[in-house]
């Protein structure tokens, strides 16, 4: 909110917050109700009159964990760090796939409710936000078909170290949140990201240890491969559930300053472009 200040009786001078005080985020916490009501709403939409219903959460993982399965464990023979190659890659695809659902649905989430924002106030940062928390919905269940694998595959997860999945689960939402703020703000105005995101989201595939051992990067990359936030989640995640590769150490830190770099940052410049939204969107 802009600083009011008094100067004579009837002189009201009303000028713009400076600095961390302009991004106004204690008013996320007045509108939370709007937040919760609207995480509920995306998660209906997302599965209104479809057949399947919220199956599509462990269907689409189950289904790219079997194509994973065929091309790099049967054909090209990757190593899966002496581990089941299936319990290997889904770990993988769990917060991948909170990450991609999180910023598909968040980098959209103003040019889809542009009728909210030309006709009523709210912090706007409510819909990018809510668009992200939707996506640990289908996480959750995802999540609990991952037991059931590990079971079948007599997998026994890391207990030691279970307490450091919700911090890795957090750096996921961290990251997409700030990526999100990023691409949803630019997308009022250029709404080529809407095509863009298809191609962000493959080559990030790519560059993320989902489908392989973060192993098989030389060391010398190791230090440019960790300023890819999601390889620390990636890694983060299964060392916490399956033991593999070393537990927090220089390269994880490195992903979690990069992902804080770019909610910092995201949050800005959504904060400045907000006042455009109404009038372009």
């Amino acid at each position: 909110m802009p600083e009011i200040t008094k100067v004579e009786p009837n002189t009201i001078y009303i000028r713009p917050t400076s600095g961390f005080a302009a991004l106004n985020l204690a008013d996320l916490w007045q509108y939370r109700e709007l937040i919760v009501f609207m995480i509920w709403r995306d998660i209906k939409v997302r599965y209104k009159q479809t057949l399947l219903g919220a199956l599509w959460a462990v269907i689409q993982p189950v289904m790219t964990m079997l194509v994973f399965n065929f091309l790099f464990n049967n054909v090209a023979k990757v190593s899966s760090d002496g581990i089941p190659y299936p319990i290997f890659s889904f770990t993988a695809l769990l917060p991948w796939g909170l990450f991609t659902t999180a910023l598909n649905t968040a980098s959209r989430s103003l040019t889809s409710n542009h009728n909210m924002i030309t006709k009523t106030y709210f912090p706007r940062l409510v819909l990018p936000i809510a668009s992200v928390l939707g996506g640990l919905v289908d996480f959750a269940i995802a999540f609990v078909i991952l037991f059931g694998m590990m079971f079948y595959y007599k997998v026994t997860p890391t207990v030691t170290a279970l307490w450091a999945v919700p911090l890795f689960v957090l750096l996921a939402i961290i990251t997409a949140l700030g990526v999100a703020l990023w691409l949803s703000a630019i997308n009022v105005q250029y709404r080529d990201v809407g095509y863009a995101l298809p191609f962000i989201t493959q080559f990030w595939l790519f560059i993320t240890p989902v489908a392989y051992s973060s192993k098989v990067i030389a060391d010398k990359w190791q230090l440019v491969y960790a300023l890819n936030p999601m390889a620390g989640v990636v890694n983060g995640f299964r060392w916490a559930l399956l033991g593999s590769g070393s537990g927090p150490n220089l390269l994880v830190a490195i992903s979690t300053v990069i992902s804080l770099v770019i909610l910092v940052t995201g949050l800005v410049y959504f904060r400045n472009m907000e006042r455009t939204f109404a009038d372009t969107i």
